[in-house]
């Protein structure tokens, strides 16, 4: 087992994340850190679940967006519910309220921006790993905002609709995509508009674009 120079053993991390140059980043900052040692890296969502169930990993950084394939929201929600298995830090450009509420419902221990500078990505990755939350000052921001306005908040299930109405799917197709009737995803559009303010597709795509609901 490594251990860092005061004699503890170090937190094994495994960095999950499509773009090359990114993991070399990463690596590059933590294996500086002390108590760090990166123990292996995924291109893919399924590689990271597959090294994570492998063990001898303590804390995974997970990116959300892999390309095709599986959503790292899917990856961190596979990792979670193995008993014993690592923590998962989110670590993503993207803090729309549809990405927070995916990764932290998959069971995810923190969620970080990309830019958060390294002393701060130090600190979620030692929280994380003492199973505590470590989540970034904006996105705890957010969840705050929710918790304080929960009529006017648009539901999960609401922000999945909008995210694929945003991404041009017709009612037919988001009701296949999410295995709902077309009578339940009308219902959910009509709650809605009711909550953004707005009489139509395009408008509710705007309003929830301009308030970091969703990604365009």
């Amino acid at each position: 087992m490594t251990v860092d120079p005061a004699g503890a053993p170090a937190i094994r991390l495994l960095l999950a994340d499509d773009h090359p140059v990114v993991r070399a980043g990463l690596r590059a900052v933590l294996d500086t850190e002390p108590g760090f040692t990166v123990v292996g890296e995924a291109a893919t969502a399924e590689r990271a679940v597959e090294l994570a169930a492998a063990g001898g990993v303590d804390v995974v950084l997970m990116d959300l967006q892999f390309g095709s394939g599986m959503h790292g929201s899917e990856a961190t929600a596979a990792i979670t519910a193995a008993p014993g298995g690592p923590k998962v830090l989110v670590l993503t450009t993207y803090d729309t309220d549809a990405d927070i509420l995916a990764a932290v419902e998959a069971g995810a221990s923190g969620y970080l921006l990309k830019d958060a500078p390294p002393e701060e990505l130090a600190a979620a990755v030692r929280t994380a790993a003492a199973g505590q939350s470590a989540l970034a000052p904006a996105v705890a921001h957010r969840l705050m905002d929710r918790m304080r306005t929960p009529a006017e908040a648009l539901t999960k299930r609401e922000l999945e609709v909008l995210q694929l109405v945003g991404e041009g799917l017709s009612n037919q197709q988001i009701s296949k995509a999410l295995f709902l009737s077309q009578a339940t995803v009308k219902s959910h559009l009509v709650h809605i508009f009711a909550k953004l303010g707005v009489d139509s597709r395009t408008a509710a795509v705007a309003a929830a674009t301009a308030r970091r609901l969703i990604r365009r």
